[in-house]
């Protein structure tokens, strides 16, 4: 139900009444908006990135600033490079027949829009579509994580104090303000979260036939070919699988092996997160899980598979963890996998990693199309047929060969999912495109050709009919 008379649609209501008044802001006005929120970034960059750490009860500052604060920096930079381009409209063929006539795509502002962002990335997920939508030209509220208080309390006085709030504000509060939240009538919903979440976005958005853009999540898999080298493969699959402890989006979430490979891959996985991690579990750069409840859900999963027959290795120090500690877990490698375990039913988000074994390609590719569509996919190996195969008979959002995750950070490619996994992408011109209206235009010359096909209707069009369409 929609707010009836509150400060968020007051807000709303500001920022919809300042666009009316100026809908198309200049590409000047627009780089200077993302020159602000760039130097919001640069300038408070430490103190973000000490929210994030508080939040999670321990993230690497360093990790943050690779993975987020740098990432964002490169993004907003990006943009303005390209902004010129993206705003000049596009030019498109008119026909023979309509000549003399220019026809041209030109992107217009949606209005305002709103971004919901989570908690696991709260930098880029919140930052990253607002400086999107501040370059296409339009107004923007902000929605961020709950589960992330400080991160969002602090978002909300940074930006309140970069931009007038008929320009971007931040609404903070719970699951039942989002919902107020996301029943406002904006022109685009920019939502980031879960699958379960994401329906109920579009669910929320439908009343006012509001468009959504869906950034979810899914079973990203990760499938080591025949002729893989194991060592590099389990190196970069552990990079992917161990930032942010897992809680990513596009994290390798289960890992399919050749048969005969399993303890080869175990050994060098174990090799390379001791590599990164020399301290254990208590290193300084693991980052922990963000709360209890999320623990607790990693660790039910975990004795389930236990309990349905599963070999699972521990990695890293696995002694009894205080109450009062953080939420670090151990990586664990999850072997002897079968489908009923709900490590194989349901998005794994923390460091629990299945392992299942093949003999052909073919069986991983019904294995991945009788689930749902997953934002990710992951080959290792150079066998063309092989990646062919995948390619061609796999669907997820997006794909890579020989690595994971790096595809968020090509700042040219879109990013999104398909199916489950999401609706829609942002990233690269795609991000621009997403937040505008792309408006069809013809104008039209003096001479007018289509005069000839003006009623009342004779030999003449019977001829020309005759001549140039039906023969």
């Amino acid at each position: 139900m929609p707010p009836q008379s509150t400060p968020m649609l007051e807000v709303f209501e500001r920022q919809k009444t300042a666009f009316s008044k100026h809908s198309y802001p200049s590409l000047s006005e627009r780089k200077n908006d993302l020159k602000n929120l760039l130097s919001l970034l640069k300038n408070n960059r430490q103190e973000i990135a000490e929210a994030i750490n508080q939040d999670f009860s321990g993230r690497s500052i360093d990790e943050t600033m690779t993975l987020e604060v740098m990432q964002v920096k490169h993004k907003i930079e990006y943009i303005k490079r390209n902004l010129r381009k993206w705003m000049k409209p596009d030019r498109r063929s008119s026909g023979l027949l309509y000549l003399p006539a220019t026809s041209k795509v030109f992107s217009q502002p949606l209005g305002v829009v709103g971004v919901v962002s989570p908690w696991n990335y709260p930098l880029t997920l919140s930052l990253s579509p607002i400086a999107y939508a501040l370059a296409a030209g339009n107004r923007v509220m902000l929605k961020p994580s709950e589960h992330a208080p400080i991160t969002s309390e602090l978002f909300s006085r940074l930006l309140g104090e970069t931009f007038p709030v008929d320009k971007v504000a931040v609404v903070l509060g719970d699951a039942e303000i989002a919902s107020e939240f996301t029943s406002l009538p904006f022109n685009h919903i920019f939502f980031t979260g879960s699958t379960q979440v994401g329906k109920l976005v579009m669910q929320s958005a439908a009343s006012n036939l509001t468009p959504v853009t869906l950034e979810m999540g899914g079973k990203s898999p990760c499938i080591i070919g025949a002729e893989a080298n194991i060592s590099q493969a389990a190196s970069r699959i552990c990079f992917g699988k161990s930032i942010n402890a897992g809680q990513t989006c596009i994290a390798p979430d289960y890992v399919y092996l050749p048969k005969g490979k399993e303890e080869e891959f175990v050994s060098n996985y174990t090799k390379s997160w001791e590599k990164m991690y020399p301290g254990g579990i208590e290193s300084c750069d693991l980052t922990s899980i963000i709360n209890e409840a999320q623990f607790t859900r990693l660790e039910q999963m975990l004795q389930d598979a236990k309990d349905k027959g599963a070999k699972v290795v521990a990695i890293g120090n696995t002694g009894e963890r205080e109450k009062s500690d953080n939420f670090r877990m151990p990586t664990h490698l999850i072997l002897n996998v079968n489908d009923e375990m709900e490590i194989m039913k349901e998005e794994i988000f923390g460091p629990l990693l299945p392992i299942k074994t093949y003999s052909k390609i073919q069986e991983v590719i019904e294995f991945v199309n009788s689930g749902e569509r997953p934002l990710a996919l992951y080959y290792f190996g150079n066998s063309r047929d092989s990646r062919k195969k995948i390619l061609h008979n796999t669907h997820s959002g997006g794909v890579v060969f020989n690595d994971t995750v790096i595809q968020f950070a090509v700042n040219s490619l879109p990013f999104g999912g398909v199916g489950a996994s999401g609706i829609g992408s942002y990233h690269g011109k795609e991000g621009f495109l997403c937040f505008s209206h792309e408006r069809s235009v013809v104008s039209k010359g003096k001479i007018n050709p289509t005069q000839l096909a003006y009623p009342p209707y004779g030999r003449r069009i019977h001829r020309i009919l005759e001549r140039f369409f039906i023969k």
